[in-house]
């Protein structure tokens, strides 16, 4: 039985790239390619695939919004995820979203194949990073939000601010910033600014520069 994908990317090189992968493969057969999230969107209306491969950030209607309303409004059909993002945010977007999976562009092809034979079916297809990063979340293990005003000071020091400046920017004393900054440490279990920022992009708590 022929799976039927739609590969939706907003790079035409990689968009073509992954087609041409997915055509080796006897029981899969790519039936459309879309450039954003609404084409994706109207293909899956026009094509009924039996999946959608998508990425998450594209122009437009981006693949969560995107994956949202195919499984509200498709059923049957499924949505894999294949992007180059794997923070806890992007992550829990698109499982809520209701994506079948979630794989990383860096997965190896015979990886991939089996992961979207796997979602085509409707069962979960997920890369290891990935699947750690939920079984702690599921565990409880996610750590403590930030306040917004430590976000803000963390922004602060994530372009290269002292703490000094971070709290004439803030309106704030600075034995204040290193209060905010010390809890921060605490809640993303790090010990030093660098890490913390580190630690915080990784997350998605920070935007990427």
């Amino acid at each position: 039985m022929t799976v039927r994908v739609v590969v939706a990317d907003d790079h035409p090189v990689v968009r073509s790239g992954i087609a041409a992968l997915l055509d080796l493969e006897p029981d899969l057969t790519v039936v459309g390619e879309a450039g954003d999230g609404d084409a994706a969107l109207a293909l899956a209306h026009r094509l009924r695939p039996d999946l959608v491969l998508m990425d998450l950030r594209m122009p437009g209607t981006d693949g969560v919004a995107a994956t949202a309303r195919i499984v509200a409004e498709l059923p049957g059909v499924h949505v894999l995820v294949l992007t180059t993002y794997e923070t806890d945010t992007d992550i829990l977007r698109a499982v809520e979203a209701g994506a079948t999976g979630y794989l990383l562009k860096d997965t190896p092809r015979d990886e991939l194949v089996a992961g979207v034979r796997a979602a085509a079916r409707g069962e979960s297809a997920l890369s290891p990073s990935v699947a750690g990063r939920l079984v702690r979340q599921v565990r409880g293990e996610r750590t403590e939000r930030l306040t917004a005003r430590e976000q803000q000071v963390l922004a602060g020091v994530a372009r290269g601010l002292s703490n000094a400046a971070v709290g004439r920017e803030l309106f704030i004393a600075e034995a204040t910033v290193k209060t905010h900054l010390l809890r921060a440490f605490a809640k993303l279990g790090v010990d030093d600014r660098t890490r913390a920022v580190t630690v915080a992009l990784e997350r998605g708590i920070l935007p990427a520069p």
